[in-house]
């Protein structure tokens, strides 16, 4: 009896999957119209990879001739006219990618839940604000000069408040000042944080992590957080209790994270403050997470 756990699903978008920013610009400048004769015209070129590409060319490498641990699916505003392009672009590429879904410019966010998507990953903000309202882990992937990664291993990298953990924290941070969120995370040690919307999806890697060797597993996450001591105890204690493994975490206490996740060698990170995103991808594939007190 085949008792291994359920796989991860990944939805993505077209942008957030390959180079479609000069695509994006003539849609912009010119129409929808316009647009879609210009991917018509260039459907036999192949499309450049885009932010996410490295990310999931590495989950899809997951995969074994009898064990399908991660599927990734393609939610794309394109017609289906205009999304031979992509097709062909993921055929070139050798991404096993069968499933897509293909909106004519109407949002495909209702179709992460049909698809049974742990993570949603769109470059269209509006499109990740309603799946994560939905209650799915989504994040908006931004431009930026990520650096190609190779050696093979799969690295995630989080943020913790808002992100892996509810903004319970943040919001007393913000409200009241670090000397208030110092006292009530030193008073609240031992009661573990309310999840965020992406501890889900994190349990589910550590359920993928748990198939492995640890000393050969494919997959290492990393806490990367501003918090310090003492607010740290209540971290480490709140991923005890949730039976979740992480692999490195990094209080850094208000230090700038874009230099500890290129020494990571994230592939990807994911974090609330559109400051931190904006930094942070410079160096690595970032997703923002539009959720929480920062983002009201």
């Amino acid at each position: 009896m085949n008792t291994r756990p359920e796989k991860l699903v990944i939805g993505i978008s077209s942008r957030a999957l390959f180079d479609l920013e000069e695509s994006h610009r003539v849609f912009e400048t010119d129409g929808r119209e316009a647009y879609c004769n210009y991917q018509i015209e260039h459907e036999e070129n192949v499309l450049e990879p885009g932010v996410a590409f490295g990310l999931v060319r590495k989950l899809l490498a997951l995969n074994e001739a009898e064990s399908e641990r991660v599927e990734v699916i393609l939610l794309s505003r394109n017609s289906a006219d205009t999304g031979l392009r992509v097709f062909n672009s993921i055929a070139h590429h050798k991404l096993p990618i069968t499933r897509a879904a293909f909106t004519s410019g109407s949002s495909p966010y209702r179709y992460v839940s049909a698809f049974g998507a742990d993570l949603f990953l769109s470059a269209d903000p509006d499109d990740v604000r309603a799946a994560l309202k939905a209650g799915c882990a989504a994040a908006t992937i931004v431009p930026g000069h990520s650096l190609a990664h190779e050696d093979g291993e799969l690295k995630i990298a989080f943020d913790g408040d808002a992100v892996l953990f509810s903004d319970e924290a943040e919001r007393i941070f913000k409200e009241q000042g670090l000397e208030a969120f110092a006292a009530s995370e030193v008073s609240s040690a031992g009661k573990p944080l309310p999840g965020g919307p992406f501890k889900a999806f994190l349990e589910a890697l550590t359920r993928i992590q748990a198939e492995f060797d640890p000393a050969r597993c494919p997959i290492r996450t990393a806490l990367v957080t501003s918090r310090s001591a003492p607010a740290h105890e209540r971290v480490i204690r709140t991923l005890r209790a949730w039976h979740i493994r992480i692999d490195e975490a990094l209080f850094l206490g208000g230090m700038t994270k874009a230099e500890f996740l290129e020494a990571f060698g994230a592939d990807i990170f994911f974090d609330d403050q559109a400051t931190h995103i904006g930094s942070a991808s410079q160096r690595v594939a970032a997703g923002h997470v539009p959720h929480g007190v920062a983002n009201e």
